[in-house]
């Protein structure tokens, strides 16, 4: 067994500073080369080709949340296959099976929000 002794985080810790580095660097650049012209019509909110009308709280549709949400959740739950593609020789068929389990699980939530109308967008 070797020691863990302060010299083995120096990659992690050169990584971070480069990143820092990068990042830091970058930002003081964009403020001293880039454009410096801030007309009426620059500075005026503007979203995804979308001109601003009227106010910003009105209330919006749950069909937005709730896509968004099962996005989420099935976004993570996809995660959960990465240690299995890693190790899927060691975990020989009880893994598979494990995954099989899992993937009927995540299958059937899926049917079920499907069933239950969650992803159409029709009034």
């Amino acid at each position: 067994m070797s020691a863990t002794t302060p010299f083995s985080y120096f990659p992690i810790v050169l990584q971070l500073l480069a990143a820092l580095g990068f990042v830091g660097i970058t930002m003081v650049a964009t403020h001293f080369l880039g454009p410096k012209r801030k007309t009426k019509d620059k500075l005026i909110n503007f979203e995804s080709g979308i001109e601003q009308i009227g106010n910003a709280r009105q209330p919006v549709a749950i069909k937005y949340f709730l896509t968004a949400i099962l996005f989420v959740l099935f976004d993570v739950e996809v995660i959960f296959f990465y240690p299995y593609a890693v190790n899927f020789r060691e975990l020989g068929w009880e893994g598979f099976l494990a995954m099989l389990m899992f993937v009927a699980f995540f299958m059937g939530g899926f049917f079920y929000i499907v069933k239950k109308g969650a992803l159409k967008w029709e009034d």
